[in-house]
């Protein structure tokens, strides 16, 4: 699970839910069912998604947010005495305050480019950022990654630092996840960094609770994706004849997130003028999330012309922020 992007109410709706439709109608058609995760979030998804965040069992937030406090100051250290903060995804703006906070302590001034397909993400994070610092620069780039990142205005001595923060990494097949970090590389320059957060592989017990919480918050969480269907596509599923299922398949190191038809049923959905048949135990694949060993950080940073100049993890090694800069 990745940063939550706004709510369905936002003024980009009407294109979220024309593209949430195709992808409906193309994912419950297919063998195996799926569904993208990227339509968890619309106001009722993220709302469940904050309550996740804090979750005893959901530890990636919060431990992201700790490596990043710890070495905040040094980061900041490497990127006087002017630098563009680019990040990928505006997400809630939250770690990357701890980062401006820093900046200032060392005096200096960012500009901060944030991406993100969403115009609605990319206010909200403009008005966080603002509210806490009303003379920051922002530059808000709306569009896809890598369209974004060519279009990041560029300033004479200016280093700059690239954020891909969270988990969504992991949330991506790894040659998708190598093209982005690839894309990132060709806008480098010597003496630019590229922060990136990125989940440890680690025991299958902690990592199964983290996405199948005793309180049931990520089963609501998914289900709500069949709730989602019905409220905006006419949907006709009902919730309680699906469970959610969270497994960790450990050699490729990945979490997959699943909705388990309980019976042999017919669904209708109104607005696709069509009817989708399950059989009982038959599942939709709505998510995986890829867990990383330290090996498998350096090829993915060297398959796109990357070396880890610093990982930097918390002490029960769950999570790395892993610095990376580009190989000469």
């Amino acid at each position: 699970m990745s940063a939550a992007p706004p709510a369905a109410s936002s003024p980009d709706h009407d294109e979220s839910t024309a593209s949430f439709a195709t992808e409906v109608a193309r994912g419950l058609q297919a063998t195996p069912k799926t569904l993208p995760c990227r339509f968890f979030y619309d106001a009722e998804g993220s709302r469940l998604f904050e309550q996740i965040c804090l979750l005893p069992e959901y530890y990636p937030t919060r431990t992201e947010a700790s490596i990043l406090r710890a070495h905040a100051d040094e980061l900041a250290s490497l990127c006087a005495p002017q630098v563009t903060v680019v990040e990928l995804g505006a997400g809630s703006a939250t770690k990357t305050r701890l980062l401006f906070e820093a900046l200032s302590r060392q005096g200096v001034r960012p500009r901060y480019a944030p991406i993100d397909i969403s115009p609605t993400a990319l206010a909200a994070a403009q008005a966080t950022l603002r509210a806490a610092d009303p003379g920051l620069v922002v530059l808000p780039i709306a569009a896809e990654y890598q369209e974004g990142l060519r279009a990041v205005p560029e300033r004479a001595g200016e280093k700059r630092l690239f954020l891909w923060l969270g988990t969504s990494v992991g949330n991506l097949e790894p040659e998708e996840s190598a093209g982005i970090l690839r894309s990132v590389r060709l806008e480098m320059a010597a003496g630019d960094f590229f922060l990136l957060g990125i989940d440890r592989r680690k025991d299958r017990e902690t990592l199964e609770r983290a996405y199948d919480d005793p309180q049931g918050v990520t089963a609501r969480f998914n289900l709500n994706l069949l709730g989602r269907i019905n409220r905006e596509l006419g949907g006709h599923f009902d919730l309680g004849s699906f469970r959610h299922r969270a497994l960790y398949d450990e050699p490729p190191g990945r979490v997959e997130m699943h909705l388990v038809s309980l019976a042999r049923q017919r669904v209708r959905i109104d607005a696709l003028g069509a009817t989708v048949s399950f059989e009982a135990g038959e599942t939709i694949h709505t998510e995986n999330s890829y867990k990383f060993s330290s090996e498998e950080i350096a090829a993915l940073a060297s398959e796109a012309g990357l070396v880890v100049d610093r990982d930097w993890r918390d002490d029960e090694e769950l999570f790395s922020l892993c610095l990376l800069r580009a190989d000469s």
